[in-house]
């Protein structure tokens, strides 16, 4: 996913200026409300519309400041990355106690108490941070329990600031996983989102866009002859599109061509992408 119009300037002509190396520094906006994403997955859009474009995702737990509401919607900035855009104010709620745990499973539910049998209240992507505050045990399956007294399987966490040696690792427990323009979690994602999330389990912070993910991440690699020189974990960038590396010769990317995260061979990528969009601009090894 390339950049696109949620861009600080690009929506907020009067705060062109406004958004440096990722922060929001315009007089009027430094003393931003501190809140909390608290639904499953919150969508960004360009406009304070539920019919507007869809920028990027927010996960359960992330943190954002907020700079003003409309129309039930609230302008924002997420601090995981400096990207800004429109949140539904009903996906908001204050900081409150900090996350303890990340979800390490690719989905997880939210029961309204410790038993698998309730009927589910809600679902959480691979990312969610979620603070527990005890633990309980229904016919031997251990739930963290969250303030609300709501539970999450307690195998599916992991304690925050626990990560993953490997980021493709990641991303390929995500094949399959619908295509989503903008999306951000294990429920639909894109090309940079596949990237960033991925990383994100690693412990490292990942631009959002391709162009800044190619601007940003690691260091330029020569593909040698015929890609003689590439290896897992390098990335592939096109004009507007990502892709990971899983070895010399593979690639595993999300793409509207299957509409899915997916497997596929370099060269017959490139021969397939060439016609539309050109051949790579750019191998970085992060």
């Amino acid at each position: 996913m390339t950049a696109r119009d949620s861009r600080l300037h690009a929506f907020r002509p009067d705060l062109a200026d406004a958004r440096l190396q990722g922060e929001v520094t315009a007089e009027r906006f430094v003393a931003g409300r501190p809140a909390r994403i608290s639904a499953s997955v919150a969508d960004v859009r360009k406009a304070p519309r539920p019919d507007s474009g869809l920028n990027t995702q927010l996960l359960f737990g992330d943190e954002v400041v907020v700079f003003e509401e409309t129309e039930g919607f609230a302008w924002l900035q997420a601090e995981r990355d400096g990207y800004v855009g429109y949140v539904s104010s009903g996906d908001l709620a204050p900081r409150g106690a900090e996350p303890t745990h990340v979800v390490t499973a690719l989905r997880s539910f939210v029961y309204p108490g410790p038993d698998m049998k309730f009927p589910r209240n809600g679902q959480l992507s691979i990312g969610s941070q979620v603070t527990v505050t005890g633990f309980a045990e229904t016919r031997g399956t251990r739930y963290g329990l969250l303030p609300s007294g709501e539970a999450v399987v307690l195998q599916h966490l992991a304690p925050l600031g626990t990560t993953s040696d490997d980021f493709v690792a990641v991303a390929e427990r995500l094949i399959d996983t619908p295509y989503l323009w903008g999306g951000f979690s294990a429920f639909g994602i894109d090309c940079s989102g596949l990237v960033q999330l991925s990383m994100r389990m690693t412990g490292r912070k990942v631009l959002r866009d391709s162009d800044m993910q190619e601007a940003s991440l690691g260091t330029p690699v020569d593909a040698g002859a015929e890609f003689s020189q590439l290896r897992r974990g390098d990335l592939v960038f096109w004009k507007g599109h990502v892709a990971i590396m899983t070895d010399g010769e593979n690639m595993i990317h999300a793409n509207g061509h299957t509409m899915t995260v997916a497997r596929e061979g370099l060269r017959q990528a490139i021969d397939r992408i060439g016609y539309l969009y050109g051949g790579p601009t750019s191998f970085r090894r992060p």
